[in-house]
């Protein structure tokens, strides 16, 4: 077999790298003579306390190093190649895929589609495993590669082969049986489209996916998101009040049994069925530590929790009464429909105790995607724009400052989905535009505190958290 090598792009200060005089530029040829053929590999060999790795460098010499380390020590190495091999693109056509409802003339990697096991491992992604084979699941099973994330979307086989358009789809839940039976930890998600896959459908995924408790740890019910670019493709309906209210009785109908049997309540339903059927979020216990959270699942709650925490280490400070003269500020703070009035509430709560402080809060309405696109994620920079400047054109004084949520940008990047910068907003509404991670008391300190900045470091953004007024945190 052909010998593969990774190119080395970084190593880590203080490695064993380091130590090792391994530089960005070198090539990992093989470690203990065995072959790499991607990180899964990799992230498996050197778990050995003993190893032997085969680094050429530049000038083409090649140095055969002995390490001796403990068992979890990393050698504090990137690879030009992430994934140390090609990505696997995805082979479905989903009804719901959100990428197919994207509008042309964007960044070509908004457009590609992964469905590759090692980003669920590395990154948390979800996979459906529609391109895996069973050497695949054996290699995972026996490199105990955990957590796997996986896209079931239902357990009815002829219905998942209809929803994500791949004959294969339905043999492919055979995978999970094979996981749960080698030990290996797993997640799961639904997207569920109206009509199709919810109600008893819904019910019988429940009770399937169960059976794999608990190693199964958890399964995320997300509604499908639907933008105004869906021209020739499967038609989908909105879930409307009473649907929501549905989904939630269902899902709730469960957790308790689970609880009781398992200690985990498993089966969770999305923090937007929640704000479209107008109920209070369930109480920090029933998320299971906030296991999905990646997922939409618990989100605002861990936001109102840290909120509430943060306003009470606040005012706990020997220096509040100061601080309640001291902070007179005016600004704005811009988010999605989703989280609007969460904001709100927090901002009206700000203000009460801070008499000299006015905070507008603005709902972005995301005309690119369409209406329907809430979160806050997903808001394109020309959208923010125009829909601030129309309320600076109203004459409302939205003060010299923005907050908006960090995850309207790429990640460590000052640039928005559609290619605007940090600097051409801030250029266009004539406002300082501060990126706050979602986290209530970075909001509570990004408010306070007029140090909260984001910086620029090693070409990258970076949001400085300025904790240090919030006490054991």
């Amino acid at each position: 077999m052909k010998r593969l090598e990774h190119v080395i792009k970084e190593v880590s200060p203080g490695s064993i790298g380091e130590e090792m005089e391994i530089e960005p530029g070198d090539v990992l040829v093989s470690i203990n003579n065995e072959i790499i053929e991607d990180v899964f590999d990799y992230r498996y060999l050197i778990k050995d306390e003993y190893l032997e790795v085969l680094i050429r460098k530049a000038d083409g010499e090649e140095w055969l190093l002995e390490i001796e380390k403990d068992y979890d020590d990393d050698l504090g190495l990137e690879f030009e190649n992430g994934l140390m091999s090609e990505y696997r693109s995805c082979s479905n056509k989903c009804i719901f895929c959100f990428i197919d409802q994207m509008p042309p003339g964007m960044r070509e990697t908004l457009y590609f589609k992964d469905d590759d096991s090692r980003l669920s491992f590395l990154q948390g992604n979800y996979i459906t495993l529609t391109n895996m084979k069973e050497k695949d699941i054996d290699r995972i099973i026996h490199m105990q590669l955990a957590p796997i994330n996986i896209s079931v979307h239902t357990t009815n086989p002829d219905l998942r082969c209809r929803m994500l358009n791949n004959r294969f789809a339905g043999e492919k839940l055979k995978f999970i049986k094979m996981l749960y039976d080698g030990h290996v930890e797993m997640n799961g998600q639904i997207v569920c489209c109206k009509g199709i896959n919810d109600g008893e459908e819904l019910r019988r995924s429940i009770k399937d996916l169960s059976e794999y408790l608990p190693f199964m740890r958890s399964v995320s019910v997300v509604p499908a998101g639907i933008t105004r670019f869906r021209d020739g493709l499967f038609p989908l309906d909105l879930f409307a009040k009473d649907d929501a209210a549905q989904v939630i009785d269902l899902i709730e109908s469960y957790q308790q049994e689970f609880y009781e049997k398992y200690g985990l309540h498993f089966i969770h339903a999305s923090d937007e069925w929640y704000i479209l059927a107008g109920r209070d979020f369930p109480e920090e216990e029933r998320y299971d530590g906030y296991i999905q959270l990646e997922n939409g699942v618990g989100m605002m709650r861990l936001l109102m929790t840290e909120f509430e925490d943060g306003i009470r280490q606040l005012k706990n400070r020997e220096d509040f009464p100061q601080l309640q003269k001291k902070v007179r500020r005016t600004m704005t703070i811009a988010t999605g429909k989703l989280t609007y009035d969460t904001l709100r509430d927090f901002s009206q709560q700000m203000m009460e105790i801070f008499p000299g402080l006015t905070i507008h809060v603005v709902s972005i309405r995301n005309d690119f995607f369409g209406e329907t696109i809430t979160v806050s994620g997903l808001i394109t920079g020309q959208d923010l724009i125009k829909q601030v400047l129309q309320k600076k054109d109203s004459g409302e004084d939205s003060g010299d400052e923005i907050i908006i949520p960090s995850n309207m940008l790429r990640t460590g990047e000052a640039v928005f989905l559609d290619d605007v910068t940090v600097e051409d907003v801030q250029k266009a509404l004539d406002m300082r535009v501060v990126p706050v991670e979602t986290d209530g008391y970075a909001f509570i300190e990004a408010i306070v505190n007029p140090e909260y900045v984001m910086e620029r470091e090693n070409e990258n953004f970076v949001y400085v958290k300025a904790y240090e007024n919030l006490d054991n945190h």
